[in-house]
């Protein structure tokens, strides 16, 4: 390495840390090193002139300063900040002439004309035969969005990076077409298998969307599963009231019920009974009676056969989703029942709406027993307490 070429690494390296923004996180100081080692790995495979090489070398270090100052057409202002350079540290007029064609040739639109400028070119895109390909492309995707040149979709990338690959570079000199292409068409690989893999995720999730639009009108509707779910809660409440009104009918009776015969019995025993107390203590007692067992009546279950045939599956005419229906089946027999109400949107609706009028059947009932029994027990205590006021005015 010539002094001019150290002092070329010297000044880039502190231009770059200078003057260079963060958002370069491609073509950075570290860029231009692998460049810079690509081109030193060309010019010993190749028979060129020192002063030819001394020339690649300044090119290949100083190529990317014009990053410095403008990201479009950033060739042209390397050319000029490396001829400003190279004139101040006494490079003559044929050096600057060929580090300024190098810097030039590193375009993509220019096609090398000479050995030097084949180099320079191959040194340059390097990159894309190295076992790092994939990291430093990813670098430079996000480069491009920091800059805001355009922000690339992982697809897009991709489809760029392969269009690259196959239509729009390749190797010039014999060095790179020998050693670096192996690697590049692995590179190449990569990239058409990640293509692939990306499209398949594409297919998949369009696949998927396109199911969920055409099964979205045969599922039941969020609306309609609500109105299922909030009328058939409302029904289940309304039952445990119903339960727990019979339930205090039961204990207040069975209450007044021991109440009353522990206080019967001693008197009809004493050696003088108060019979006149019998009539009004039978009056409460038998309603109470009724009062139990309207409230029995009321929570009492019915007794079904849990048995179903397939033809009445076929025809509708069981509520499968009721316990009292399938449970001495087998089942086999059940589960083929449940997967005949599955597989028919319709029949899943039928059967929702009669296990909830089912319910509301059962709940009328529940519901007018216990007014019934309430009525019962209203009546019993009204009439109970006017026996005991006639009993002790008349006696």
């Amino acid at each position: 390495m010539t002094p001019l070429v150290e002092k070329a690494e010297k000044f880039v390296k502190k231009l770059f840390r200078e003057k260079l923004p963060n958002t370069f996180i491609y073509h950075n100081f570290k860029h231009t090193q692998r460049v810079a080692k690509s081109t030193n790995e060309l010019i010993e495979k190749s028979e060129i002139h020192v002063k030819q090489k001394e020339a690649l070398l300044l090119a290949a270090w100083l190529h990317d300063t014009g990053y410095t100052e403008t990201y479009s057409g950033h060739e042209e202002k390397s050319i000029e900040i490396a001829n400003d350079w190279l004139r101040k540290n006494g490079a003559d007029e044929e050096l600057i002439s060929d580090v300024s064609r190098c810097i030039r040739a590193t375009k993509m639109s220019v096609e090398p004309s000479d050995l030097l400028e084949k180099i320079i070119k191959d040194a340059d895109t390097s990159h894309l035969a190295q076992d790092y390909f994939s990291d430093v492309s990813e670098l430079l995707r996000q480069e491009l969005r920091l800059q805001h040149i355009k922000n690339f979709g992982a697809q897009e990338w991709v489809e760029q990076n392969i269009k690259l690959f196959t239509q729009k570079h390749q190797f010039y000199t014999d060095h790179a077409l020998k050693k670096w292409k192996e690697q590049k068409d692995k590179n190449l690989q990569d990239l058409l298998e990640k293509e692939r893999k990306i499209k398949k995720k594409i297919a998949k999730e369009e696949t998927k969307a396109k199911l969920k639009v055409k099964y979205k009108d045969k599922s039941p509707d969020r609306g309609i599963q609500t109105l299922f779910r909030v009328t058939m809660r409302n029904h289940l409440k309304l039952s445990d009231i119903a339960d727990a009104k019979a339930n205090i009918l039961l204990s207040v009776n069975a209450i007044i019920i021991s109440l009353m015969i522990a206080n019967l019995i001693p008197d009809l025993t004493a050696p003088t009974p108060d019979y006149h107390l019998m009539i009004p203590t039978l009056v409460l007692i038998c309603f109470s009676v009724a009062s139990i067992i309207g409230a029995i009546m009321s929570t009492r279950p019915d007794i079904t056969t849990g048995e179903f045939t397939r033809e009445q599956v076929k025809k509708r005419e069981v509520n499968v989703l009721f316990f009292g229906n399938f449970h001495r089946m087998p089942y086999d027999q059940f589960e083929w029942a449940m997967n005949e109400i599955i597989h028919d949107h319709s029949y899943v609706y039928e059967s929702l709406m009669k296990d909830l009028y089912l319910l509301g059947v059962v709940l009328n009932r529940k519901y007018r027993l216990l007014r019934i029994t309430y009525n019962i027990f209203m009546v019993g205590i009204i009439l109970s307490v006017l026996s005991f006021i006639v009993t002790y005015y008349v006696v």
